[in-house]
Protein backbone atom coordinates (compact mmCIF):
# COMPACT_ATOMS: atom_id res chain seq x y z
CA UNK A 1 0.00 0.00 0.00
CA UNK A 2 1.21 3.71 -0.77
CA UNK A 3 1.46 6.26 1.19
CA UNK A 4 -0.31 9.26 -0.22
CA UNK A 5 -2.18 9.54 -3.33
CA UNK A 6 -1.29 11.75 -5.33
CA UNK A 7 -2.81 14.42 -7.48
CA UNK A 8 -2.23 17.12 -10.08
CA UNK A 9 -5.01 19.39 -11.75
CA UNK A 10 -4.53 21.19 -14.64
CA UNK A 11 -2.85 25.03 -14.33
CA UNK A 12 -6.28 26.13 -16.13
CA UNK A 13 -8.55 25.23 -12.74
CA UNK A 14 -7.09 28.58 -11.77
CA UNK A 15 -7.03 32.54 -12.14
CA UNK A 16 -3.84 34.04 -12.91
CA UNK A 17 -3.75 35.29 -9.40
CA UNK A 18 -4.29 31.33 -8.10
CA UNK A 19 -7.92 31.37 -7.68
CA UNK A 20 -10.44 28.84 -8.49
CA UNK A 21 -11.86 29.86 -11.71
CA UNK A 22 -15.02 27.92 -10.95
CA UNK A 23 -17.06 28.30 -7.64
CA UNK A 24 -17.28 24.97 -7.06
CA UNK A 25 -15.53 21.73 -8.57
CA UNK A 26 -15.69 18.90 -5.33
CA UNK A 27 -12.26 19.66 -3.96
CA UNK A 28 -13.60 19.10 -0.32
CA UNK A 29 -14.44 15.74 -1.31
CA UNK A 30 -10.54 15.53 -1.44
CA UNK A 31 -10.04 17.61 1.14
CA UNK A 32 -12.02 14.72 3.75
CA UNK A 33 -9.81 12.20 2.44
CA UNK A 34 -6.32 12.39 4.11
CA UNK A 35 -4.22 9.94 2.28
CA UNK A 36 -4.83 12.16 -0.79
CA UNK A 37 -2.54 15.23 -1.31
CA UNK A 38 -3.79 17.06 -4.46
CA UNK A 39 -1.30 20.24 -5.70
CA UNK A 40 -2.27 22.63 -9.70
CA UNK A 41 -0.08 22.64 -12.11
CA UNK A 42 2.58 25.62 -11.79
CA UNK A 43 2.27 26.05 -15.72
CA UNK A 44 -0.30 25.78 -17.88
CA UNK A 45 0.36 24.66 -21.71
CA UNK A 46 -1.77 23.34 -24.04
CA UNK A 47 -0.43 19.72 -23.90
CA UNK A 48 0.86 18.56 -20.17
CA UNK A 49 4.15 17.37 -20.16
CA UNK A 50 6.22 14.69 -18.50
CA UNK A 51 7.58 16.82 -15.80
CA UNK A 52 4.13 18.13 -14.75
CA UNK A 53 2.91 14.50 -14.16
CA UNK A 54 6.34 12.91 -12.69
CA UNK A 55 5.66 11.38 -9.21
CA UNK A 56 1.60 11.51 -9.79
CA UNK A 57 -0.74 8.90 -8.87
CA UNK A 58 -3.80 10.84 -10.79
CA UNK A 59 -4.40 14.00 -12.13
CA UNK A 60 -7.51 15.99 -13.44
CA UNK A 61 -7.82 17.73 -16.46
CA UNK A 62 -9.56 20.69 -17.57
CA UNK A 63 -8.38 21.64 -21.29
CA UNK A 64 -5.00 20.72 -22.00
CA UNK A 65 -4.12 17.46 -24.46
CA UNK A 66 -2.79 14.31 -22.91
CA UNK A 67 -0.64 12.85 -25.78
CA UNK A 68 2.23 9.97 -25.72
CA UNK A 69 4.84 12.72 -24.99
CA UNK A 70 2.79 13.84 -22.03
CA UNK A 71 3.10 9.69 -20.65
CA UNK A 72 6.50 9.15 -20.93
CA UNK A 73 8.17 8.22 -17.80
CA UNK A 74 4.47 8.09 -15.71
CA UNK A 75 4.98 4.99 -14.13
CA UNK A 76 3.51 6.06 -10.86
CA UNK A 77 0.18 7.44 -12.71
CA UNK A 78 -2.54 5.29 -12.50
CA UNK A 79 -5.77 7.45 -13.38
CA UNK A 80 -6.78 10.48 -15.21
CA UNK A 81 -10.11 12.29 -14.56
CA UNK A 82 -11.17 14.04 -17.83
CA UNK A 83 -13.97 17.16 -16.91
CA UNK A 84 -16.46 16.69 -18.46
CA UNK A 85 -17.61 14.07 -21.43
CA UNK A 86 -15.45 14.74 -24.16
CA UNK A 87 -11.95 12.86 -24.34
CA UNK A 88 -10.65 13.32 -28.11
CA UNK A 89 -7.46 15.28 -26.35
CA UNK A 90 -6.83 12.58 -24.70
CA UNK A 91 -4.55 9.50 -26.74
CA UNK A 92 -6.97 6.82 -25.17
CA UNK A 93 -3.96 3.86 -26.83
CA UNK A 94 -1.17 5.83 -24.75
CA UNK A 95 -3.16 4.90 -21.34
CA UNK A 96 -3.74 1.87 -22.29
CA UNK A 97 -0.19 1.25 -23.01
CA UNK A 98 1.06 3.04 -20.14
CA UNK A 99 -1.50 1.21 -17.28
CA UNK A 100 -3.86 4.35 -16.95
CA UNK A 101 -6.95 4.22 -16.83
CA UNK A 102 -8.95 7.70 -18.13
CA UNK A 103 -12.39 8.25 -17.17
CA UNK A 104 -15.16 10.83 -17.80
CA UNK A 105 -18.55 12.72 -16.38
CA UNK A 106 -21.63 11.95 -18.44
CA UNK A 107 -23.90 11.73 -15.89
CA UNK A 108 -23.04 15.89 -14.53
CA UNK A 109 -23.82 17.13 -18.23
CA UNK A 110 -26.54 15.47 -19.59
CA UNK A 111 -28.94 18.14 -17.79
CA UNK A 112 -27.09 21.01 -18.56
CA UNK A 113 -26.63 20.74 -22.45
CA UNK A 114 -29.78 19.29 -22.77
CA UNK A 115 -31.17 22.57 -21.21
CA UNK A 116 -28.30 24.26 -23.57
CA UNK A 117 -30.05 22.79 -26.58
CA UNK A 118 -33.27 23.44 -25.78
CA UNK A 119 -32.73 27.62 -25.26
CA UNK A 120 -30.84 27.36 -29.05
CA UNK A 121 -33.84 26.19 -30.24
CA UNK A 122 -36.43 28.74 -28.31
CA UNK A 123 -33.87 31.32 -29.26
CA UNK A 124 -33.92 30.45 -32.73
CA UNK A 125 -37.20 29.62 -33.53
CA UNK A 126 -38.49 33.06 -31.64
CA UNK A 127 -35.53 34.66 -33.56
CA UNK A 128 -34.72 36.45 -30.24
CA UNK A 129 -31.18 37.51 -31.79
CA UNK A 130 -32.84 39.40 -34.42
CA UNK A 131 -35.10 41.42 -32.59
CA UNK A 132 -32.64 42.00 -29.73
CA UNK A 133 -30.72 43.47 -32.66
CA UNK A 134 -33.85 45.33 -34.23
CA UNK A 135 -34.43 47.09 -30.52
CA UNK A 136 -31.16 47.96 -29.83
CA UNK A 137 -30.94 49.58 -33.70
CA UNK A 138 -33.80 51.69 -33.35
CA UNK A 139 -36.02 49.32 -35.62
CA UNK A 140 -38.88 48.74 -33.14
CA UNK A 141 -42.02 48.71 -35.98
CA UNK A 142 -39.32 46.17 -38.50
CA UNK A 143 -40.31 42.81 -35.82
CA UNK A 144 -43.46 42.55 -38.51
CA UNK A 145 -41.23 41.08 -40.62
CA UNK A 146 -39.42 38.53 -38.39
CA UNK A 147 -42.19 36.44 -37.19
CA UNK A 148 -40.98 32.88 -35.21
CA UNK A 149 -42.74 29.82 -35.45
CA UNK A 150 -44.33 27.31 -32.76
CA UNK A 151 -42.80 23.61 -31.97
CA UNK A 152 -46.31 22.12 -31.82
CA UNK A 153 -46.20 19.94 -35.06
CA UNK A 154 -42.99 20.25 -35.80
CA UNK A 155 -40.06 17.57 -35.77
CA UNK A 156 -37.18 17.50 -34.16
CA UNK A 157 -34.11 15.28 -35.14
CA UNK A 158 -31.17 14.56 -33.17
CA UNK A 159 -27.40 12.80 -34.64
CA UNK A 160 -27.38 10.53 -31.72
CA UNK A 161 -29.39 9.61 -28.57
CA UNK A 162 -27.04 8.78 -26.23
CA UNK A 163 -27.16 10.21 -23.13
CA UNK A 164 -27.56 13.76 -23.63
CA UNK A 165 -30.03 13.41 -26.73
CA UNK A 166 -31.77 11.54 -24.63
CA UNK A 167 -32.21 13.88 -21.93
CA UNK A 168 -33.01 16.73 -24.86
CA UNK A 169 -36.24 14.66 -26.06
CA UNK A 170 -37.47 14.07 -22.41
CA UNK A 171 -37.10 18.07 -22.13
CA UNK A 172 -38.34 18.79 -25.50
CA UNK A 173 -42.13 16.32 -25.08
CA UNK A 174 -44.11 18.82 -23.22
CA UNK A 175 -43.39 21.31 -26.05
CA UNK A 176 -45.90 19.59 -28.60
CA UNK A 177 -43.31 18.59 -30.94
CA UNK A 178 -44.74 16.32 -33.54
CA UNK A 179 -42.25 13.96 -34.38
CA UNK A 180 -39.11 13.34 -32.79
CA UNK A 181 -36.44 11.19 -35.10
CA UNK A 182 -33.32 9.91 -34.34
CA UNK A 183 -29.94 8.01 -36.30
CA UNK A 184 -27.94 6.52 -34.14
CA UNK A 185 -26.65 3.43 -35.37
CA UNK A 186 -25.50 1.92 -31.49
CA UNK A 187 -28.71 2.17 -29.92
CA UNK A 188 -31.24 -0.13 -30.15
CA UNK A 189 -35.05 0.39 -31.25
CA UNK A 190 -36.40 -0.38 -28.22
CA UNK A 191 -34.71 2.25 -26.29
CA UNK A 192 -35.45 4.54 -28.73
CA UNK A 193 -39.99 3.46 -28.58
CA UNK A 194 -38.97 3.84 -24.32
CA UNK A 195 -38.42 7.64 -25.42
CA UNK A 196 -41.05 8.07 -27.91
CA UNK A 197 -38.37 8.42 -30.88
CA UNK A 198 -38.62 7.14 -34.14
CA UNK A 199 -34.87 6.22 -34.84
CA UNK A 200 -34.57 5.94 -38.88
CA UNK A 201 -31.98 3.92 -40.46
CA UNK A 202 -30.11 6.87 -42.34
CA UNK A 203 -28.82 10.58 -41.86
CA UNK A 204 -30.13 11.77 -44.77
CA UNK A 205 -33.60 10.91 -43.11
CA UNK A 206 -32.94 13.50 -40.40
CA UNK A 207 -31.83 16.25 -42.53
CA UNK A 208 -34.54 15.89 -44.86
CA UNK A 209 -37.73 15.70 -42.63
CA UNK A 210 -36.61 17.59 -39.54
CA UNK A 211 -37.57 20.89 -38.56
CA UNK A 212 -34.87 21.26 -35.96
CA UNK A 213 -31.64 18.82 -36.30
CA UNK A 214 -29.29 18.99 -33.44
CA UNK A 215 -26.28 17.02 -33.62
CA UNK A 216 -25.57 14.90 -30.11
CA UNK A 217 -23.08 12.32 -30.72
CA UNK A 218 -19.26 12.50 -29.93
CA UNK A 219 -16.26 13.24 -32.38
CA UNK A 220 -14.51 10.00 -33.58
CA UNK A 221 -13.02 8.97 -36.70
CA UNK A 222 -16.29 7.94 -37.85
CA UNK A 223 -18.32 11.05 -37.21
CA UNK A 224 -15.24 13.11 -38.06
CA UNK A 225 -16.96 15.81 -41.12
CA UNK A 226 -19.76 13.25 -41.28
CA UNK A 227 -22.10 16.53 -41.72
CA UNK A 228 -21.53 18.52 -44.66
CA UNK A 229 -23.10 20.17 -47.72
CA UNK A 230 -25.03 17.16 -48.76
CA UNK A 231 -26.78 17.13 -45.73
CA UNK A 232 -27.52 21.16 -45.37
CA UNK A 233 -29.01 20.70 -48.83
CA UNK A 234 -31.29 18.47 -48.11
CA UNK A 235 -32.72 20.52 -45.42
CA UNK A 236 -35.73 22.48 -45.49
CA UNK A 237 -35.58 26.26 -46.21
CA UNK A 238 -37.37 26.78 -42.96
CA UNK A 239 -35.38 24.74 -40.42
CA UNK A 240 -32.53 25.00 -38.22
CA UNK A 241 -29.50 23.08 -37.25
CA UNK A 242 -27.73 23.09 -33.73
CA UNK A 243 -24.39 21.83 -32.86
CA UNK A 244 -23.38 21.57 -29.34
CA UNK A 245 -21.38 18.42 -29.29
CA UNK A 246 -18.05 18.68 -31.45
CA UNK A 247 -17.22 20.97 -34.04
CA UNK A 248 -14.87 18.69 -36.28
CA UNK A 249 -18.35 16.84 -36.50
CA UNK A 250 -19.63 19.33 -39.50
CA UNK A 251 -17.93 21.08 -42.32
CA UNK A 252 -17.66 24.75 -41.00
CA UNK A 253 -17.64 25.70 -44.34
CA UNK A 254 -20.28 24.37 -45.54
CA UNK A 255 -22.70 25.42 -42.58
CA UNK A 256 -21.71 28.92 -43.52
CA UNK A 257 -22.46 28.57 -47.38
CA UNK A 258 -26.10 26.85 -46.28
CA UNK A 259 -26.66 29.77 -44.34
CA UNK A 260 -25.50 32.72 -46.26
CA UNK A 261 -27.81 31.16 -49.14
CA UNK A 262 -30.32 30.72 -47.36
CA UNK A 263 -30.62 26.50 -47.71
CA UNK A 264 -31.20 26.83 -44.13
CA UNK A 265 -33.26 28.85 -42.14
CA UNK A 266 -30.51 29.73 -39.45
CA UNK A 267 -28.29 27.72 -36.47
CA UNK A 268 -27.12 27.86 -33.37
CA UNK A 269 -23.36 26.71 -32.68
CA UNK A 270 -21.55 25.75 -29.50
CA UNK A 271 -18.39 24.80 -31.09
CA UNK A 272 -16.42 25.43 -33.76
CA UNK A 273 -13.68 23.18 -36.12
CA UNK A 274 -10.90 25.44 -34.63
CA UNK A 275 -11.47 26.75 -31.41
CA UNK A 276 -10.96 29.40 -29.95
CA UNK A 277 -12.79 30.60 -33.64
CA UNK A 278 -11.12 33.17 -35.69
CA UNK A 279 -12.60 36.64 -34.88
CA UNK A 280 -12.92 37.20 -38.61
CA UNK A 281 -14.76 34.19 -39.54
CA UNK A 282 -17.45 34.91 -42.05
CA UNK A 283 -20.09 32.44 -39.73
CA UNK A 284 -20.21 35.22 -37.17
CA UNK A 285 -21.08 37.95 -39.23
CA UNK A 286 -24.48 36.71 -40.15
CA UNK A 287 -27.54 37.61 -39.18
CA UNK A 288 -29.38 33.93 -38.73
CA UNK A 289 -27.20 32.10 -36.42
CA UNK A 290 -26.22 32.12 -32.62
CA UNK A 291 -23.05 31.34 -31.58
CA UNK A 292 -21.68 30.50 -28.15
CA UNK A 293 -17.76 29.52 -27.03
CA UNK A 294 -18.09 25.99 -26.04
CA UNK A 295 -20.01 27.09 -23.05
CA UNK A 296 -23.66 26.48 -24.12
CA UNK A 297 -23.55 23.86 -21.29
CA UNK A 298 -21.60 25.80 -18.35
CA UNK A 299 -23.51 26.42 -15.14
CA UNK A 300 -22.05 26.22 -11.58
CA UNK A 301 -24.01 23.35 -11.24
CA UNK A 302 -22.89 22.16 -13.91
CA UNK A 303 -19.57 22.26 -12.93
CA UNK A 304 -19.89 21.58 -9.09
CA UNK A 305 -21.59 18.33 -10.31
CA UNK A 306 -18.65 17.34 -13.03
CA UNK A 307 -16.04 18.09 -10.53
CA UNK A 308 -17.63 15.63 -7.49
CA UNK A 309 -17.64 12.98 -9.71
CA UNK A 310 -14.07 13.88 -10.96
CA UNK A 311 -13.22 14.13 -7.22
CA UNK A 312 -15.16 10.75 -6.32
CA UNK A 313 -13.41 8.86 -9.30
CA UNK A 314 -10.24 9.62 -8.05
CA UNK A 315 -10.80 8.70 -4.20
CA UNK A 316 -12.33 5.47 -5.88
CA UNK A 317 -9.12 5.14 -7.52
CA UNK A 318 -6.77 5.88 -4.15
CA UNK A 319 -8.72 2.87 -2.57
CA UNK A 320 -7.72 0.84 -5.14
CA UNK A 321 -11.18 0.71 -6.79
CA UNK A 322 -11.96 1.26 -10.56
CA UNK A 323 -13.43 4.31 -11.11
CA UNK A 324 -16.89 4.41 -12.96
CA UNK A 325 -17.00 5.42 -16.59
CA UNK A 326 -13.75 4.19 -17.98
CA UNK A 327 -12.96 5.26 -22.06
CA UNK A 328 -10.71 3.11 -22.52
CA UNK A 329 -11.62 0.08 -21.55
CA UNK A 330 -9.05 -2.59 -22.62
CA UNK A 331 -6.72 -1.01 -19.67
CA UNK A 332 -9.38 -2.80 -17.50
CA UNK A 333 -8.04 -6.32 -18.83
CA UNK A 334 -4.65 -5.33 -18.26
CA UNK A 335 -2.32 -7.34 -15.20
CA UNK A 336 -0.07 -4.57 -15.44
CA UNK A 337 -2.99 -1.73 -14.47
CA UNK A 338 -4.48 -3.56 -12.17
CA UNK A 339 -1.31 -4.58 -10.21
CA UNK A 340 -0.56 -0.70 -10.20
CA UNK A 341 -3.94 -0.49 -9.05
CA UNK A 342 -4.16 -2.67 -6.01
CA UNK A 343 -1.07 -1.03 -4.58
CA UNK A 344 -3.61 1.26 -3.11
CA UNK A 345 -6.08 -0.91 -1.61
CA UNK A 346 -6.23 -0.05 2.00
Amino acid sequence: MKDKFRVGLTRDFLTDDGRLVFEDIGLSLLDEQPHIEYTFFKEHFPEIQPDQIRGLDGIIVLAPRVTRNTLKGADRLVVIARFGVGYESVDLDACTDHNVAIFTTPGAVERPMAGGIMAFLLALSRKMLIKDRLIRSGRWQDKIFHMGIEFIGRTLGSVGIGNIGSEMFRLAKPFGFGRFLAYDPYVTKEKAEALGVELVNDLDTIFRESDFVTVNCPLTKETAKMIGERQFRLMKKTAYFVNTARGGIVDQKALTRALIEGWIAGAGIDVFEQEPIDPDDPLLKLDNVIVTAHCIGWTHEAFRDIGRMDCMGIVKASRGEIPDHVVNKAVLQKKEFLDKLAQYKK
